[in-house]
Formats: C-alpha cells, structure tokens, sequence
C-alpha cells in the first residue's frame, strides 16, 4: 500500500523521471500533485505494472491529480550536459510547468539539485513508497513510451517499439548493423567493446 503523504501541512509535489538508461531518445520527467483522498489500488511504481495498466492509471490521475506536468530533454543535451543533470533538468521544467506552486517535492531517488526555494526530500525507491511519486512515474513513463512509439515509425529496424531505447542485446545488434541514428545518445557506449569484438 502506497503512502499517501510525507506530511499534513504542506503542498507536495512527486517528481520521477524515465528513460534516463536508454541509448535513444529524450528522458521524460513528472511533476504530480495529488489531492487528500486521491486513492487507486492499482497505482505503483510504473515498471510494477503491464502497459495497460499504465495507460489506464496516465488517464485516472490526469483526470484526478490537482496539477501535473511532463517536460523532456532530448538527446543532443543529454549528450552536451550529461545524463544525470539532463534529467535534474527535466524535473526543474516539469515544476515550471505546474500551474500550482508546490511546498515541498517528493523526489525519486538519491539525489536532486534544489529547485528555486522549495524543500525537497530524495527518497530511494519512492515510486513505490509514495502515491505522488508513483503517479509522476505513470506520466513520465507513458508519455515517454508514446513518443519513442512514434519515432518507432521512422527508424523500425532499432525495434523501439518494443525496447523504447533501452540497451537489449537486439537494439545494440541493430546498432552494429544499421549504426546510429539521428536520435542516439552518443555519449553513451551504445555498442559495448565485447559484443562489437563477438560481432
């Protein structure tokens, strides 16, 4: 059972961030504020559920949340700013879009560079500890999933509609095979040296 709330007072904001792993395309970021008696007993961390079930949550809490908000960085500044601060980034323009100023952000994970003056809490695993986390999870993922969907119609041959970008044995083949796209991460190591060697 997901926790609701970190506290009673102040306004939260759950902030989660997807596709920062892959080898292709932008990482997407959410930004979720959940009214009090926001509750769904299939909301999760969004790799817990089945695509469907993300699909049918990304409606129930956009309908439902108090505001929310998806920005995105795409590859080329991943690859001038680095991966970690590109989705720091993310998250500062999915907060900038909120038409509600938060008190206090709810962060997955370790880390966090501090957004304007709002208090912030890093908490590990928090997709799944926190409903407001968790929803921002749903966001980020779906809407990242879509348009790695869409990019899927033009370079078929990397398989995106399957593997969304990430680094299964069958995307780095494609890469040995076809090379790199336009949309590539080229500060990651797309082809690692031993499979390029067994290639």
């Amino acid at each position: 059972m997901l926790q609701a709330f970190y506290q009673d007072i102040h306004i939260e904001a759950g902030c989660d961030e997807a596709g920062r792993g892959c080898l292709a395309g932008p990482v997407f970021a959410a930004a979720v504020i959940l009214p009090r008696d926001f509750f769904h007993p299939v909301l999760n961390d969004s790799k817990q559920l089945t695509a469907e079930q993300r699909s049918e949550m990304r409606i129930y809490i956009e309908e439902k949340a108090i505001a929310w908000n998806v920005a995105s960085v795409d590859h080329e500044e991943i690859d001038r700013i680095n991966i970690l601060n590109a989705s720091f980034k993310a998250m500062h323009l999915a907060l900038d879009g909120l038409p509600i100023i938060p008190e206090l952000l709810l962060i997955d994970g370790n880390r966090f560079h501090a957004y304007k003056k709002i208090d912030h809490r890093c908490i590990i695993k928090g997709d799944g500890i926190f409903s407001s986390i968790a929803a921002a999870s749903v966001l980020a993922k779906t809407c990242r999933d879509a348009y790695m969907m869409k990019l899927h119609e033009d370079f078929p041959q990397y398989n995106w509609h399957n593997n969304k970008g990430y680094g299964t044995m069958a995307h780095r083949k494609a890469i040995i095979a076809h090379g790199l796209s336009p949309f590539h991460r080229k500060s990651f190591q797309c082809i690692p040296a031993q499979l390029e060697m067994w290639e």
